[in-house]
């Protein structure tokens, strides 16, 4: 998990703890749910000071909504 982060960090420029604390705070929220997808991609693009184009949004809305939420690493490794 943690070379995942540096490799995150890395690329984005969004620290490791402010990965984890955003992780933390979405605990127990709906990922299936479209409205809550939608404010975390806002939330990491605000972290990361990066525009999520409207398609971009629109496709990881429909990743996890397909996956009910449940998206492994490797996922979330290509859609970076």
């Amino acid at each position: 998990m943690d070379d995942m982060l540096k490799k995150v960090e890395r690329k984005t420029g969004v620290k490791g703890n402010d990965i984890k604390n955003l992780a933390q705070s979405l605990n127990g929220t709906d990922l299936s749910n479209e409205k809550n997808i939608r404010r975390l991609v806002k939330q990491v693009s605000t972290m990361a000071n990066k525009k999520v184009p409207k398609s971009t949004e629109d496709m990881i809305v429909e990743t996890l909504a397909k996956k009910k939420g449940k998206v492994d690493p490797s996922t979330i490794s290509k859609m970076l």
